[in-house]
């Protein structure tokens, strides 16, 4: 290692930071954080200072600013300052840290992500402090606020523990599952008072592991489109059912150890009926896993999420559900069309293009009203059917529509016309699905909003 990582304790321990600049600022703030007395010596500070409760000793530096400093940061535009400061602080075992001067430092102050009281710190040892600050930005996602709060319950319940189960390995077997558990999703949706009550339970009765089902919206394809607690709970999943909507990136994004068992529907061929989907739910949880139930798009739109959790209402099973973007707002979007527009749509309405007996059983008058968008589910099997009806009840031959395939992925595919020779435009190019069809003046718009390029 360059160097070695650390953690200090400043707490009431006066720090010294030489400059008043901006730099200086942002340092002299990062200590104050961490609740260290911070000294500033500087003839002058910038704006923002007056909102720290910092000693300001206007000042050029000299040697006996650092007389009783727990540590220093020089952080001003004077070659010869900074060399000063780095040199005298040596020769007094203080640790120094220059700010981009990496020669001059005993210490580097690395990117921090803040989750106390856990803290990540991120470094690279002065190479690329823009590279730290970049994975940091990566880890706020994977390690939300609520982790704090975790680590905090915990503290609280550590002697506890420790004195009822005397074991270090089962120690860390119940722990694991407490932080794995329904116990920590409690804690990071809030609900500490009954996180506490559940734990309690678990230290008397000696069990702390339930199974649970997480109905878990994958959105439209892009992985990046995924919220953050649908991936933290992809991480902890021990067995997951995944749609046929569902994205081979998304998918390889759940915890890798876990079962993953597709349960999939494409038209004419389900690899496992509804009811038996439900009924496994059931059974998984029952044996005490926890059960990630993987949708594409939200499971709430055309999703049957609703179906499977009034099974898993009725049977007694815990479970979460998560949001995910839908396909209509999620495609529209990366395609360059707003699903609505003062100047071409006040509302818009989603149907499921499914065919029943033959023909698409849809209210054909409320979809034909003007000034709205229409976005067709699974439609393409029945787009002929789809166009000729809109114009039957009223819509004009000329209205734009588009039909898109793969939408928010590198496979994207967009094609526009009207309902006059969409249907044509779309066996022409030999679409296959997934596909999302768009109806409505807001189509005409892709052609100046267009923005996804897809590789």
């Amino acid at each position: 290692m360059d160097y070695f990582p650390i953690f200090l304790d400043l707490k009431q321990k006066t720090c010294l930071v030489v400059g008043g600049g901006e730099v200086a600022l942002r340092k002299a703030s990062i200590l104050a954080q961490s609740g260290a007395k911070v000294k500033v010596v500087s003839p002058t500070l910038s704006e923002g200072f007056d909102r720290l409760e910092v000693e300001h000793v206007a000042e050029r530096f000299s040697a006996q600013h650092l007389d009783g400093m727990t540590l220093a940061i020089a952080a001003t535009d004077d070659r010869e300052v900074n060399v000063e400061v780095s040199r005298l602080a040596r020769e007094r075992n203080i640790p120094v840290n220059v700010v981009d001067n990496p020669d001059l430092c005993s210490f580097v102050m690395p990117s921090i992500l803040d989750r106390s009281p856990l803290m990540v710190a991120f470094s690279t040892g002065g190479a690329s402090p823009v590279l730290a600050r970049l994975l940091r930005a990566r880890f706020e996602s994977l390690i939300p606020e609520g982790y704090g709060r975790l680590a905090s319950f915990a503290a609280r319940f550590r002697e506890k523990v420790k004195q009822k189960i005397s074991s270090p390995s089962e120690r860390r077997i119940f722990w694991e599952d407490v932080f794995e558990g329904k116990i920590a999703e409690k804690v990071l949706l809030g609900d500490e008072k009954r996180a506490e009550a559940m734990l309690e339970e678990g230290l008397q009765e000696g069990a702390i592991h339930q199974g649970e089902v997480y109905l878990v919206g994958a959105g439209p394809g892009d992985p990046d489109l995924l919220t953050f607690r649908a991936l933290r709970l992809m991480h902890k999943a021990d067995v997951v059912l995944y749609d046929n909507l569902v994205s081979k990136p998304i998918l390889e994004m759940t915890r890798r150890d876990a079962t993953r068992i597709y349960v999939g529907k494409k038209k004419s061929d389900h690899a496992m009926p509804q009811e038996e989907i439900n009924e496994f739910l059931v059974r998984l949880a029952k044996e005490g896993k926890r059960v990630l139930r993987l949708k594409g798009g939200d499971p709430f739109i055309f999703g049957r999420g609703g179906e499977e959790i009034e099974t898993l209402s009725a049977r007694g099973v815990t479970f979460q559900v998560v949001p995910g973007i839908t396909a209509a707002a999620g495609v529209a979007s990366y395609a360059g069309i707003p699903l609505t527009h003062r100047d071409h749509a006040q509302s818009c309405v989603f149907v499921t293009g499914h065919l029943k007996d033959g023909s698409m059983d849809l209210d054909w008058e409320m979809l034909a009203r003007p000034r709205q968008t229409v976005v067709v589910y699974m439609g393409l099997t029945g787009l002929e059917v789809l166009c000729s009806k809109l114009i039957e009840h009223g819509l004009p031959e000329s209205t734009p529509a588009a039909v898109v395939q793969q939408g928010t992925t590198r496979n994207q595919k967009v094609l526009t016309g009207t309902l006059a020779n969409l249907y044509r435009i779309a066996m022409d190019a030999k679409l296959t699905p997934p596909t999302l069809i768009i109806v409505g003046g807001v189509v005409s718009l892709r052609e100046k909003l267009a923005w996804f390029e897809p590789n």
